[in-house]
């Protein structure tokens, strides 16, 4: 896509020294900088920084309660209306993750004027308005930066019932693990950054990216759903232990059942790791058991930075079935069974083939 008087197409991730979620501080660095910060202590605040959940919630009555979030990422993709559309699922997905409705969001820029034209910014904000459109929601306002590397994304607000929010840390013991996206999307954008990509493996990132997970948490308000997250920078194998540490249960999970985007394995052995799922791979491999069958290139699959990825969700086994058929009935098609709780432990994950 070319701008404005300029001959060259605009590549935003040649702007950018990291990928979309892939570019978040180290779980073991943020460990070390948050437990020296203190700790709000207000009766009314539901769900704060006491554990390691998607969004704020704040009760406002024995009725309503506030739900907030915020996030932001450099480029992930080229195209600047991808990238605000992204930008902008991605941080939506928090206050679905929660259960809340979402009501409004405000914009997060920072973008090198001097270097891309305005067109630019201009594409990337009305990717993201599209997408809040499309959420049921409007975009209230925002805040802007001049910066020498391109950064987009969004605070939202949303709103739910005191006795309905899912955190990530009630799951319960035989509970089935739900995810509703494939995993692939870091790896692909490595792949497509060091240009060995097909159009195919983009278009299908890209398109799970835009995805909103507004379908799937509608399907969840009628089911008795135990806890819930998104799966973004940390990865699956990373967000399911805050799921298995914060609920005090070991859980299993399965690489054979768990959906990925086609052709990340042949990406991943062509060296398409980033340094995000290197990262979660080395910080979280401390709960996992891996089992001896899974590949290095295996692990990295499971351990892949996602960017607005799919919910994981941890649901009485009784009623896993019906959910799943009702996900796959409302659209959801690639959601799958993928593991299990299992009894009280320390939050290890069996990593099975």
């Amino acid at each position: 896509m070319s701008y404005g008087n300029t001959e060259s197409t605009v590549k935003l991730t040649r702007f950018s020294h990291g990928l979309g979620c892939g570019c978040k501080m180290r779980p073991q660095f943020l460990e070390k900088i948050l437990a020296n910060l203190p700790k709000p202590d207000d009766v009314n605040l539901l769900v704060g920084i006491g554990s390691s959940d998607d969004a704020a919630v704040y009760r406002i009555n024995d009725e309503q309660a506030i739900v907030q979030t915020v996030d932001f990422f450099t480029p992930i993709v080229d195209d600047p209306y991808d990238f605000g559309a992204i930008a902008a699922t991605n941080a939506i997905s928090d206050i679905y993750a929660m259960g809340a409705t979402p009501l409004f969001a405000l914009n997060i820029v920072a973008f090198p004027s001097k270097k891309l034209p305005a067109e630019v910014l201009e594409q990337i904000l009305k990717g993201a308005s599209d997408k809040a459109a499309e959420a049921g929601i409007f975009v209230v306002g925002g805040h802007s930066i001049d910066d020498e590397e391109p950064k987009f994304g969004m605070t939202v607000t949303g709103m739910i019932h005191p006795d309905k929010i899912l955190t990530n840390c009630n799951a319960q013991e035989g509970d089935i693990l739900i995810l509703t996206k494939p995993i692939g999307t870091g790896i692909i954008s490595t792949a497509i950054r060091k240009e060995i990509a097909d159009q195919q493996a983009m278009d299908e990132a890209i398109g799970w990216m835009k995805t909103l997970n507004r379908a799937a948490a509608e399907v969840l308000r009628d089911f008795p759903v135990n806890a819930c997250t998104d799966v973004t920078g940390f990865g699956l194998m990373g967000h399911l232990s805050e799921m298995s540490c914060g609920s005090g249960f070991d859980v299993e999970v399965f690489f054979s059942k768990t959906p990925f985007m086609a052709k990340i394995a042949e990406y991943a052995e062509a060296g398409a790791i980033s340094g995000g799922t290197r990262g979660n791979y080395e910080f979280y491999s401390a709960w996992i058991d891996w089992d001896e069958s899974l590949s290095e290139i295996e692990r990295f699959m499971l351990s892949d930075a996602q960017t607005s990825g799919g919910l994981l969700i941890s649901i009485p086994e009784p009623e896993s079935l019906e959910l799943l058929e009702c996900l796959h009935a409302k659209g959801v098609t690639a959601a799958r069974i993928i593991g299990k709780i299992l009894s009280k432990g320390s939050g290890k994950i069996y990593a099975r083939r």
